[in-house]
């Protein structure tokens, strides 16, 4: 006789030799096997869902904000390190939020002067084999797998950059903004280099090597503002609409 049972599997329905010998639920609740799908791409795919969907939920009201880099290595005896934490300071005063990625030196010192003023001090941190921790001026810190959904919040929820010297990282961040500038996809996005001896060198070589070279156009360049003025810097943001 014909077996004529179905059974459905949310929109898929089975018959005959493609009967399941238990439920959906049941293989859910009794399994025990290998654990290494969570390490495959689909379960990645999740992840990064989720930490989107966190970081978007947890920013969502965080108004008007800068977000400030700089190197991690950057010494509380650094002049670099006060500059840090005045523009910090400066800036909350004006009612604007600061976002670091929530690491020591020159992230630290924005995250001193932005909790110390009142204001909001954001840490976006990131997974690393070295683990730097959140450092304790950090009053709203999230932890990030994943660098690139750790620079969209960078990005999202700024009206701004203000680079201070940094490295790899710092460059990383800057080169970011840049592009995204320079392609429209971010507009009214003011780009502040503090600090003209360590940023000269690059910008001497970006206008006298890579323009003149044309790989990019002179205009490019006025996306960069380099200043060693704490006021300076503060003023590409106070004052114009986000």
């Amino acid at each position: 006789m014909t077996d004529s049972r179905a059974h459905r599997m949310g929109p898929v329905e089975l018959r005959r030799d493609r009967l399941p010998d238990s439920t959906t639920d049941q293989r859910l609740l009794d399994s025990r096997g290998d654990a290494g799908w969570v390490h495959t791409d689909p379960w990645r795919v999740l992840r990064i869902q989720a930490e989107f969907v966190e970081g978007f939920g947890s920013l969502a009201e965080l108004g008007p904000a800068v977000s400030i880099f700089g190197s991690a290595r950057t010494q509380p005896e650094d002049p670099m390190y006060a500059a840090a934490q005045e523009i910090a300071r400066t800036l909350c005063g004006e009612g604007y939020a600061i976002i670091t990625g929530g690491g020591p030196g020159a992230m630290e010192a924005a995250n001193k002067g932005a909790s110390q003023c009142g204001g909001v001090s954001v840490g976006l941190g990131i997974e690393l084999p070295h683990e730097q921790g959140m450092n304790e001026w950090v009053d709203l810190g999230i932890h990030f797998r994943y660098f690139f959904v750790r620079k969209t919040m960078f990005v999202k929820y700024a009206q701004g950059f203000i680079v201070l010297p940094g490295g790899f990282g710092t460059m990383d961040e800057l080169f970011e903004a840049l592009t995204l500038a320079q392609t429209r996809k971010v507009t009214s996005f003011p780009i502040v280099l503090f600090g003209s001896a360590y940023w000269g060198g690059l910008v001497d070589w970006l206008r006298d090597t890579m323009a003149v070279d044309g790989k990019i156009g002179p205009d490019d360049i006025g996306m960069l503002h380099v200043t060693d003025d704490v006021q300076e810097a503060v003023s590409y943001f106070v004052g114009k609409d986000a």
